[in-house]
């Protein structure tokens, strides 16, 4: 099993990559099989289960749907566009995907959130269907979004197809980080080497070092994005963006000695409170490894690159590098899923990537990589999903932020020791699985327990 850096890092549209980045590539594959098909389909019709149905509205998952019968695909969505197309398409109810023509698609009857039938396979399932001029259904394909935006057909997930292995062998197949860390000591590698040699069994050096570029440098515009825009949050829940003020108010401190030493917490969490706010507002993300957990991984590269002395912007490849390695582990052997296993499995992926990718190019042994991850892992075990209303923002903002302290915090104490430590990552990613699959279905992602059924009235 082999997970690119590129599967785990994926440039994409908030608020969720499951929920929203996720039914969108399955409306894409769904028409590209229309396509391949001997029939003519005259409609279209979508039914929403479990997950994706009771958070679908907060996450926009109807929209995404909508605008995924219509052919936009997360890589290419633009907002403007997006908001002309829901509004020909509930206009006209049609949708109109290229190759296709016009198909008959009405969204207030053709997109069912069916609240009562979960699918099998997995918590977020969806089924897509085509119909003929009669009514009458022709094609029907069931997808999973597994999280991080990974998608499953019901046959994929049963066979367990991970539609993301390489073609051809790679160098260092670890599938385990006790296998990591055997490959690394027998090769004298870093965790970043071994990871780069396997990427470059799809791609040329070039392409690699451009394709890292591109996705930090998505995740710092995202920064800046958050940092400079101000308002309310769309949803309902009037929520204020915060990171704009907080950003504004720790540059004035500067100078003045007011800083207090906790200070450099609030910087942590503000640059992923600003990724986390754009994620909410719909904005261009990087799923790291998913889009509710956006922020954790560029707010620690951020702060690195700005709070420590020495750091060196030419090195924020080996810094994904490293994390995409244990989120690779964590997704391989476990979950990234909130829907499947709470937020311990996206905030919590998230920190121990960051602490991974953060100990790395502070100079940390793959040992001490390995621990700093662990220790980030260990301290979100047990965490839910229980977003208020459905929408990825509260408790999911301040979460990033916290996520961040955390993961810097876990790199620094791993630092501290010399890599060997009780409790190895592979135990805590297990751990973790089994949490999630104990954990009541109320506390994944379904807004039915929690922190969503706990509001103030006022």
């Amino acid at each position: 099993m082999f997970l690119s850096v590129f599967d785990i890092f994926k440039i994409g549209i908030g608020p969720s990559s499951s929920h929203t980045m996720g039914p969108m590539i399955a409306a894409a594959r769904f028409l590209d099989l229309l396509r391949g098909s001997p029939f003519h389909a005259h409609g279209a019709r979508a039914s929403l289960h479990g997950s994706l149905a009771f958070t679908g509205v907060g996450h926009a998952t109807d929209r995404a749907v909508i605008l995924g019968l219509d052919g936009t695909r997360p890589e290419s969505y633009e907002a403007e566009a997006a908001e002309a197309a829901l509004a020909r398409i509930r206009a006209e109810c049609q949708v109109r995907p290229e190759g296709l023509g016009p198909l008959v698609f009405d969204p207030t009857r053709d997109l069912v959130f069916d609240y009562d039938t979960p699918l099998p396979g997995h918590p977020n399932g969806m089924t897509l269907s085509a119909t003929d001029a009669q009514g009458d259904v022709i094609l029907s394909e069931s997808y999973y979004s597994i999280g991080g935006g990974f998608v499953r057909t019901e046959a994929e997930l049963a066979a367990g197809d991970t539609r993301t292995e390489a073609g051809a062998p790679v160098p260092y197949p670890f599938h385990s980080a006790a296998e990591m860390l055997d490959m690394a000591a027998r090769n004298g590698k870093s965790i970043a080497q071994l990871k780069r040699a396997n990427e470059l069994t799809l791609m040329g050096p070039a392409e690699l070092d451009a394709g890292l570029a591109r996705i930090w440098a998505t995740m710092s515009d995202c920064i800046e994005r958050g940092l400079s825009t101000d308002g309310i949050l769309p949803g309902g829940l009037n929520i204020r963006r915060r990171a704009h003020a907080i950003h504004e108010a720790l540059k004035a401190e500067r100078g003045l000695n007011l800083t207090a030493p906790h200070t450099i917490n609030d910087w942590m969490s503000v640059y992923a409170m600003a990724v986390n706010e754009e994620n909410a507002a719909g904005g261009r993300v990087v799923t790291a490894p998913t889009n509710g957990a956006a922020g954790v991984v560029p707010a620690t590269i951020r702060y690195w690159l700005d709070h420590v002395p020495g750091a060196a912007p030419s090195r924020v490849g080996e810094f994904l590098l490293t994390a995409a390695a244990i989120g690779g582990l964590i997704k391989a052997n476990a979950s990234i899923s909130g829907a499947e296993c709470g937020c311990q499995a996206e905030v919590g992926s998230a920190a121990a990537m960051a602490a991974a990718g953060l100990a790395a190019v502070l100079g940390g042994t793959p040992e001490q990589v390995e621990n700093a991850a662990e220790i980030a892992l260990e301290h979100h075990l047990g965490m839910t999903c229980d977003p208020v209303k459905g929408l990825v923002q509260v408790p999911c903002i301040e979460r990033n932020g916290l996520g961040a302290i955390k993961a810097v915090s876990a790199a620094s104490l791993s630092l501290r020791g010399d890599g060997k430590h009780f409790m190895p990552l592979d135990n805590c990613i297990e751990a973790m699985r089994q949490t999630g699959a104990d954990m009541s279905e109320k506390y994944k992602e379904t807004a039915l327990g929690g922190l969503a059924v706990n509001v103030p009235n006022c």
